[in-house]
């Protein structure tokens, strides 16, 4: 008997397809992260960066960093804007979703602080698309040495 392919994608593919949706809601004017939380291949809860609830829109002047003309990479302490990581553990929390053993799935690789809310949260594995440079060894060896499971999303071929 021959086996039908599948045609619908995969996990990984469904997930990070759908944190690239998420992305798309953030107010951040220098970025936009998207960031899905799943467990058993259900959400549990999603986030994207930008302002916190109640705070003028960062596109809107809400955040003086992205207001000004601060080059990439400084003024990190003017910044009002939430990474997509932190509002997805935040909007679980919110919502009363235990996140141990689940996997989130980002648009971006975390940076030291988000990668230290994960590692508390109970994720217990991190998918991420595009790089994120700073304190890259840091990251991995706390991930490591935490039991974290730490993988770059794989693309699928395109399809002819």
């Amino acid at each position: 008997m021959r086996k039908i392919k599948d045609p619908r994608p995969s996990w990984d593919e469904y997930f990070m397809e759908i944190a690239h949706v998420v992305a798309k809601r953030s107010n951040c004017s220098r970025r936009h992260v998207g960031a899905v939380i799943e467990k058993h291949n259900h959400i549990l809860s999603a986030g994207y960066n930008g302002t916190p609830r109640g705070v003028k829109n960062c596109f809107e002047g809400g955040c003086p960093r992205c207001a000004g003309k601060t080059p990439s990479g400084a003024g990190l302490d003017e910044c009002l804007c939430v990474h997509a990581e932190q509002n997805a553990i935040c909007q679980a929390a919110f919502f009363g979703h235990a996140l141990e053993g689940a996997t989130i799935y980002i648009t971006l690789s975390p940076c030291l602080t988000c990668a230290k809310l994960i590692i508390n949260s109970g994720i217990k594995e991190v998918v991420y698309d595009g790089d994120y440079t700073a304190f890259v060894d840091t990251i991995k060896k706390t991930f490591k040495a935490s039991g974290i499971r730490l993988r770059q999303y794989k693309h699928p071929k395109t399809k002819k």
